[in-house]
């Protein structure tokens, strides 16, 4: 026992010095840079959202296009891993580590991630290699490989190794097991907090979601992405319905909440000391973790698309954060700040959240599990994907079936695991993906760009 605490303490440590203020202004300055690039394009890529929903709808499809999913696919495959417990839970942690106003730079960086995700899609189609079985995939290691180089390779090989942790499944595990603990389980009097029952209860339901993910997952990315196709909208709209109704129910505080955002993210109130820079650390932090942008999970989606214009994937890939983090993350965010339980409980995590919802409505928590379950379970399918491409640009692609085994033995070690070294884990590796995603994207842009002019200047053309 005192081994591991020794060990969660220095998972913890090194997970607060990777993401001090130079990370964070690398993701963040990053993207301005991308937004300095959309500048010069007019802001093209902001100004065809509506474009990029009708390519999403299937307006432009052409079933003689290279890839395995079509528009739709793709963004679902990816919502489904973003759009997960780093919405219900992360938003909770962000919330008690850097107070309300870390809520704000979680937005910022949404917005910036807008411009990211725009240009490290757009690549993962522009650079699209092949792998051991002579199949088409995307990606930031296939960026790196094919755009940069086969000088750049062992950049693209640090990006698999931490990429393959990375997305190991052990925080949606580790909270969905919290959720069916808090909902169901103690109210039930079928197990008490911390005794023995509890981590039996807790093995069990990992050993559960082990069977099921692996009946997805071991189908393959075709599987993976009709279920998240058909799950992800349904999740996004009852989640909306439910914080909204809390909302309604409680209108008169929700001027004071997003003032209290605002404020809160220039002064740091809610932070001992005032710390401004842990208030946009912890913002950066959890909005990377939330949608990703920068990270490298998204190129690997989106790079499977079926088309041959990689500025409309990246269009495509830029409704990402809105629906992930400006939309989802707000919401979990106003039912937190809304009930003031952000201030009475020691709780975090996707506990604090269902705090929220049972103070909110009556029988909330169940609402939250319902939606909770669907979150983390599409997040379990879809990070899989991300994993086994990592594995088979290093291994081959007919070994995937032997990360995969270790992916859902991860479920299990997820779900007993503590949440505090689980976090601080992924955390270390997103930060440390970011570097060659990041990397490979500022030195290819201008390539993005040119394609870019000349994408709008035909679609300007055939209007």
């Amino acid at each position: 026992m005192e081994f591991a605490a020794l060990l969660e303490e220095q998972i913890v440590w090194l997970a607060n010095k990777i993401w001090d203020l130079p990370l964070v202004f690398f993701l963040m300055g990053g993207g301005l840079f991308f937004v300095i690039f959309s500048l010069v394009l007019r802001f093209s890529p902001y100004k065809y959202f509506r474009h990029a929903i009708n390519i999403l709808r299937g307006k432009y499809d052409d079933p003689d296009e290279v890839g395995e999913i079509n528009h739709y696919e793709a963004l679902s495959t990816h919502l489904a891993a973003t759009v997960g417990m780093g919405n219900i839970a992360g938003v909770a942690v962000a919330i008690m580590t850097g107070g309300p106003g870390a809520i704000f730079w979680m937005w910022i960086s949404a917005i910036v991630g807008v411009a990211t995700k725009f240009f490290t899609c757009s690549l993962a189609i522009m650079y699209r290699g092949k792998d051991s079985n002579g199949d088409l995939q995307g990606g930031p290691m296939y960026v790196i490989r094919e755009g940069l180089g086969a000088k750049w390779k062992p950049l693209a090989i640090f990006f698999c190794i931490t990429g393959m942790i990375g997305v190991l499944p052990i925080f949606q595990a580790n909270q969905l097991t919290q959720i069916i603990r808090d909902s169901i389980l103690v109210p039930g009097g079928i197990v008490a907090n911390g005794d023995s029952g509890s981590l039996t209860s807790d093995l069990i339901t990992g050993l559960v979601m082990t069977g099921i993910v692996s009946i997805v997952i071991l189908g393959g990315l075709k599987r993976i992405a009709t279920v998240a196709g058909k799950l992800v909208p349904l999740m996004v709209v009852i989640y909306f319905v439910t914080v909204i109704s809390i909302a309604l129910m409680n209108y008169d505080l929700v001027p004071a909440s997003f003032a209290l955002i605002f404020s809160d993210a220039f002064t740091g109130s809610a932070l001992a000391g005032g710390a401004i820079g842990a208030v946009i650390s912890t913002g950066a932090q959890r909005a990377a973790f939330s949608n990703e942008a920068g990270i490298g999970t998204a190129p690997m989606a989106h790079g499977a698309a079926k088309t041959n214009e990689p500025i409309r994937e990246g269009l495509v890939a830029m409704l990402g954060p809105v629906i992930d983090t400006l939309i989802v993350c707000t919401l979990t965010a106003l039912a937190i700040i809304i009930t003031g339980v952000w201030e009475t409980s020691e709780n975090s995590g996707v506990t604090l959240t269902m705090e929220a919802f049972n103070a909110a409505i009556p029988g909330g928590g169940y609402i939250l599990l319902l939606c909770g379950s669907i979150f983390a379970i599409t997040s379990l399918f879809s990070l899989s994907y991300y994993g086994s491409k990592c594995w088979s640009f290093m291994f081959g692609a007919d070994k995937t079936k032997y990360y995969e085994y270790f992916y859902v033995f991860s479920i299990i070690v997820g779900a007993v695991a503590s949440l505090t070294a689980i976090m601080s884990l992924i955390d270390i590796m997103y930060a440390s993906m970011s570097i060659p995603t990041m990397i490979s994207a500022l030195a290819l842009s201008p390539k993005v760009r040119s394609e870019a002019r000349k994408y709008f200047q035909r679609l300007k053309a055939n209007a």
